[in-house]
């Protein structure tokens, strides 16, 4: 009944000024920073780990901001996926080497969890004439399973597997020249993880980027989200040269180095609340 109730709210909030639902999702990330000590606190870990140069006052300040920007971008759902397509395309802008997704290469958008991802998914199936495939990972409640599935594949020519599906699906769509969206900047447990730095900290990081690379003969393509006061802009990087090469952990480790400079960018714009350092090495103590 909640769930449905909430799906309600976020059809009408979607006609909405977007400075309204900004401001609603202000004084909500400040709701929730008051009074989710939990998670605050997950996140003044992983700040003070991988930011360990800045000030109590700094860590405090971003990790507010943190939790800000993720309910602004949670709010921001209800016109990305509820709003008429020209106000979704006059919001989102595309820029930076969108040529790298003409063609029919088989290409791999490497998504890092910046809070805009949603907007960037948007931005791809709306603005870029591809065929999509990524992993979806279902939902425990149904009703809000179907509603994020529609949302996320509003537009244009998208496939979500299931993680039950296995590779060789994805492996072959990005051998018929399809684009993927790929999301390895996660904890995902010890299971097929290795231990890369990730700002200098060991990280349990999945190495299927270069591995679906190399597999797919794909290119990886870094799709980078930024949210601003007009609404995102979702920025396709150049293709990484050189990559993959046939050292899996070398790969990975440069995947999470690269990551670390578009975080320096933005951030109080990255999915801190998440439990990034949950899975330690043999023999280390826990951080949360």
């Amino acid at each position: 009944m909640m769930s449905r109730l909430g799906i309600a709210l976020m059809r009408a909030i979607a006609h909405l000024p977007l400075s309204w639902v900004r401001a609603l999702g202000h004084a909500l990330g400040v709701l929730l920073y008051a009074l989710v000590g939990s998670r605050r606190k997950v996140v003044d870990v992983n700040l003070r780990l991988c930011f360990p140069q800045w000030t109590e006052a700094q860590r405090r300040q971003a990790t507010r901001d943190v939790f800000v920007h993720v309910a602004q971008s949670f709010l921001d759902r209800a016109w990305l996926w509820h709003a008429p397509p020209d106000v979704v395309r006059s919001r989102v802008r595309l820029t930076g080497a969108v040529g790298e997704l003409e063609g029919k290469e088989g290409t791999i958008l490497f998504c890092p969890h910046f809070v805009g991802l949603d907007a960037g998914v948007s931005a791809m199936s709306q603005q870029v004439p591809r065929t999509f495939v990524g992993i979806y990972t279902q939902q425990s409640n149904p009703v809000v399973d179907a509603w994020v599935l529609k949302g996320r594949n509003r537009f244009g020519d998208a496939r979500p597997m299931s993680r039950s599906e296995g590779v060789r699906d994805l492996i072959a769509a990005l051998r018929a020249g399809n684009v993927m969206y790929l999301l390895p900047d996660m904890n995902f447990g010890p299971e097929e993880s290795i231990f890369v730095p990730f700002y200098g900290v060991p990280a349990a990081t999945v190495p299927s980027l270069s591995r679906f690379s190399r597999l797919g003969k794909a290119k990886v393509v870094p799709l980078i989200t930024r949210l601003t006061p007009e609404g995102y802009e979702v920025r396709v990087c150049e293709a990484w040269r050189g990559y993959p090469t046939k050292d899996l952990e070398a790969d990975t480790a440069l995947m999470n180095l690269r990551l670390q400079e578009y975080i320096d960018g933005m951030p109080s714009q990255y999915y801190w609340v998440h439990k990034r350092f949950k899975t330690r090495p043999p023999g280390e103590r826990a951080v949360y």
